[in-house]
């Protein structure tokens, strides 16, 4: 069992990491310049017969809100993995783990997005690796 605790310990530390790294993307990334406030304007967001005219500034201001709501996750993920010494092997444990794979499967899928270079393979299979961590953990 204990070296499911150290697995899940460096996962945490990463996770923890990643997740408070999240919270600054939008500036290391230089998502001002990436999406400029100014300029032609967007088409309406359509929902049936509802219409909502977007704004640049909406479309920057949505970046921020999704990286900070990837960064609660990924703190609680960290967080959740670090305490695991406390949860592995109970049922709630089996669930959140299974919970927690789900998440890095979906997370090493979403990678594609940005492009197929080296390092996107390089990232998907990293995260794939977490997900098949915590998918083991979930069936101890």
């Amino acid at each position: 069992m204990w070296i499911w605790l150290v697995a899940l310990g460096g996962a945490g530390v990463f996770t923890l990491a990643l997740g408070l790294l999240h919270f600054f993307l939008p500036v290391l990334l230089d998502f001002s310049h990436g999406i400029p406030r100014e300029g032609p304007p967007l088409r309406p967001l359509r929902l049936g017969p509802l219409s909502y005219g977007t704004t640049r500034q909406d479309v920057y201001g949505i970046a921020w809100v999704m990286n900070h709501a990837a960064s609660y996750t990924l703190v609680s993920i960290g967080v959740v993995d670090l305490l695991a010494y406390r949860w592995l092997g109970s049922d709630l444990g089996r669930w959140l783990a299974g919970w927690i794979a789900g998440w890095w499967l979906l997370r090493a899928a979403s990678q594609f997005y940005l492009g197929r270079r080296r390092g996107d393979w390089i990232i998907a299979g990293w995260f794939l690796l977490l997900a098949l961590l915590h998918g083991g953990v979930a069936w101890l």
